[in-house]
């Protein structure tokens, strides 16, 4: 190898932007830089977000989620090496421990690992050993195998565990498939979300056939001769052909147990140019992120932030000169089984945790339809708006509804992005046609009603 050795360590969205954009900003600065990939697994830059689709059958196959493949990497002049599984880093030498393989050296390393699916102990058998129809939903593995066992699967029986996004959209899968369905949740279905938003994605399952089981805690499973045949919920059994593991995710960073770079969930933490340490830089699901407007640290695995800390990494190392703004935690899903569809948005703090503005919070919830009510089909919406009550900042906004619903929330995340008011959401310049919106577009009318209860306690009413 010539030139400065870069070692990435992940080949999904973060690592493989940090490769490419570092590649293309040495060439314009005539650097020469040495890129070496290291990723355990056999896929690469892939849609994690996709493989529910794959699953339900409405994506054809895992090869449809692949953006770039190996061999493009490799044509691009990266170095990348799959099935090799980093065990250890010296950074002190600068030394790399590869699994089954030579060492790898460095000058500088990435570390874009991702995450891994909390596999709690109960998932698997009392030697450690994997059940049969237990799994995760977390790469293109598992997605090949759920689509098989799905399609093959009509008339059987899912529990699918945990209330997230990914549970609900395993959900909406096995449902599409024709499988039974119930799904088991510690707290509530989307727990980040208000409750009252939360409770109408559960009406929504329900309806659609799923059994939903609410605050309740996986205490084992049923096992007969190596294959899973119920879950135990309590003093309830509940039967099963499949089990879905969706209880999130943790930073894969064992290898770096060693260094005091993790944070105490594993975590790393790059500063805003993507930097860990000297000669160290860090992106993707591996990573805490700041959160706006607050400040805080958390932790919230997206490919969206993956793919853009990722460039900042790559045009930093190479020379140039980024900053990674930071997050709002903006997020959307649906969920669409037979006669049901919503999406499901939201962005802004958490109404279940807005940290030290709790004081001055204040929220509201407000009804209405996406479209003109004449208009035939008008499907309904529910909007949680929250504001700072002291300083009018608008602070999140949480959407459920039809058709058209979820992308209001982009509207949000743009004044939320520059610092703006519940008024200046109330007042912007939307779009309107009676087929797509309403004159006084509904997430306006929201905020409107939030200022207006402002301006109401102010008066002391």
């Amino acid at each position: 190898m010539t030139g400065h050795r870069v070692l990435v360590i992940g080949a999904d969205g973060a690592g493989m932007s940090a490769a490419h954009q570092m590649l293309r900003t040495a060439r314009d600065r005539g650097r020469e830089l040495a890129v070496t990939v290291l990723d355990a697994g056999q896929h690469t830059s892939y849609s994690a977000c996709g493989i529910p689709y794959v699953v339900s059958g409405e994506v054809a196959g895992i090869d449809d989620l692949v953006a770039r493949t190996a061999q493009e990497h490799r044509a691009a002049g990266i170095d990348l090496r799959l099935g090799s599984r980093v065990t250890h880093l010296d950074l002190e030498a600068g030394v790399a421990t590869v699994e089954g393989a030579d060492p790898v050296e460095f000058d500088e390393v990435v570390v874009a690992t991702g995450a891994s699916p909390v596999m709690p102990a109960w998932s698997r058998g009392p030697a450690g050993e994997p059940v049969a129809g237990v799994m995760p939903a977390k790469d293109l593995d598992d997605a090949e195998a759920w689509a098989s066992r799905f399609a093959d699967g009509a008339g059987e029986r899912v529990v699918v565990i945990g209330g997230g996004y990914i549970g609900v959209e395993m959900a909406e899968a096995a449902l599409r498939r024709g499988l039974e369905v119930a799904l088991v949740t510690r707290s509530r279905v989307l727990s980040t979300f208000h409750p009252e938003i939360s409770a109408r994605v559960t009406a929504s399952l329900v309806r659609a056939g799923v059994e939903v089981h609410l605050d309740s805690e996986v205490e084992g499973l049923e096992v007969h001769e190596g294959v899973v045949t119920g879950v135990r919920v309590g003093s309830d059994v509940l039967a099963a052909h499949h089990v879905v593991v969706a209880l999130g995710v943790r930073p894969a960073t064992d290898f770096l147990a060693h260094t005091d770079l993790r944070q105490p969930n594993g975590a790393l933490r790059p500063d805003e140019r993507g930097q860990v340490a000297p000669g160290v830089w860090a992106a993707g699901d591996c990573c805490e992120v700041q959160a706006r407007p607050v400040g805080e640290w958390v932790y919230v695995p997206l490919g969206t932030h993956a793919n853009k800390l990722g460039r900042v990494v790559g045009e930093n190392l190479a020379g140039g000169d980024l900053r990674f703004p930071g997050v709002l935690g903006t997020a959307i899903t649906r969920f669409a089984a037979g006669e049901e569809y919503i999406e499901i948005a939201r962005t802004g703090v958490s109404t279940r945790n807005p940290g030290n503005i709790a004081d001055t919070c204040v929220s509201l919830v407000t009804e209405g339809t996406t479209i003109t009510g004449y208009m035939p089909g008008a499907p309904t919406i529910t909007l949680l708006v929250s504001a700072d009550r002291i300083t009018r900042r608008l602070l999140a906004v949480e959407i459920v509804g039809g058709q058209g619903a979820g992308k209001r929330i982009d509207a949000a995340a743009a004044v939320l992005w520059a610092g703006g008011t519940v008024d200046d959401l109330a007042w912007m310049d939307l779009s309107y046609a009676p087929p797509v919106a309403t004159a006084w577009e509904v997430l306006q009318i929201a905020a409107r009603r939030v200022a207006e209860l402002i301006d109401h306690e102010a008066a002391g009413g």
